[in-house]
């Protein structure tokens, strides 16, 4: 999800010189580093070569304070989206990981710069052509059937999995990190953290699992933007149980979705006339792949209350927020835990 968060600043000179090393950029090379809107948690950059016209690249790295012990892994990042490079899911060209702190203050990696659109926006939405907001859902819907299609361990991503069930283990990750971020007025997250606990399903087959799948982390084609070019913002990437992604899909598509964008313009899915519903988008996700999702409350409850805890986590990364701020997002957070509760009654 999209967190406001100040601008951060790279040290141009140690980055130029280790690219020069890693053989990105040629020597002598002068780099202009630019800080992209978006780009969820972890600050964005684009890198271009003052003077030249080669040299156009992404770099992430992750917040300089607040970071969430496991929520800004580059490495991560870096991984998923290298071993998705040859399969069916489109993602972005990975150029080099930075593991070292020491260069610019904190890991991160670098990527090719792709040049699409991002229907961020409820303006953007309306301003589509017509038919094309609905293609661009089902295409979204598409391209998660194709991602839990392919198999972790074919692509080199076997050693994420665990014997651990992943919800049982995911809950005790959120449940850190709840306890990292409380919001000490809305003791309601907790509650819905233990009735997740005491309802967690049976585990299927595990499969790539993106984290925070939504309209908002997928970058279309410019020139036909209702077909997908590249699925971004892979911070929370794993490998489990894929019911995970369509219940935050889905989460983001009714009342969570709605009161999240509240404040951004408007919720995405009402902005255009024809958008599929929340009951069609499963369907096409079941006809487009072979995956079959049960029950559905428990993970769409489940995405939702880690919502309110990533509005918790942004909240404890702005250094001194005024009053105002501290309200809005407590209310937001409140306000999505009550949803989460209301959704896994259903």
């Amino acid at each position: 999800m999209t967190a406001t968060r100040p601008a951060v600043t790279v040290d141009q000179e140690a980055l130029t010189a280790w690219l020069v090393a890693q053989g990105v950029v040629a020597a002598g090379a002068e780099l202009r580093v630019d800080q992209l809107a978006g780009g969820s948690s972890n600050p964005t950059f684009r890198l271009r070569e003052v003077g030249g016209d080669g040299v156009d690249l992404v770099l992430r790295r992750p917040p300089d304070r607040g970071a969430l012990p496991t929520a800004h892994d580059m490495d991560r990042e870096y991984r998923f989206q290298a071993a998705l490079a040859a399969t069916a899911v489109p993602v972005a060209p990975m150029v080099a990981l930075c593991r070292d702190a020491a260069v610019i203050g904190a890991p991160f990696y670098v990527m090719g710069r792709l040049d699409g659109v991002v229907h961020a926006r409820a303006a953007a939405v309306r301003e589509l052509p017509a038919g094309t907001a609905p293609a661009a859902a089902l295409a979204l819907v598409r391209t998660l059937a194709a991602l839990h299609a392919v198999d972790p361990v074919a692509v080199g991503l076997g050693d994420y999995a665990r014997p651990e069930p992943y919800a049982a283990r995911q809950l005790r990750r959120w449940r850190r990190q709840w306890e990292a971020s409380r919001v000490e007025t809305v003791p309601l997250v907790g509650d819905v953290l233990a009735a997740l606990t005491a309802a967690v399903p049976d585990a299927g087959p595990d499969r790539i699992v993106h984290g925070d799948y939504n309209l908002a982390n997928v970058m279309y084609e410019r020139a036909r933007p209702e077909r997908v070019l590249a699925v971004l913002d892979w911070e929370m990437a794993t490998v489990g149980a894929p019911e995970a992604d369509l219940g935050q899909l889905l989460a983001y598509w009714g009342a969570a979705g709605r009161l999240l964008f509240a404040d951004r313009g408007g919720h995405l899915p009402d902005a255009a006339p024809g958008m599929p519903s929340a009951a069609e988008l499963v369907r096409e996700y079941h006809t487009a792949g072979e995956l079959r999702v049960r029950h559905i409350p428990f993970w769409e409850s489940f995405a939702v209350i880690k919502l309110a805890i990533i509005c918790a986590g942004a909240l404890r990364r702005v250094a001194d927020p005024t009053a105002e701020h501290r309200t809005r997002i407590e209310s937001v957070v409140a306000g999505l835990a009550n949803i989460a509760r209301d959704t896994l009654k259903e």
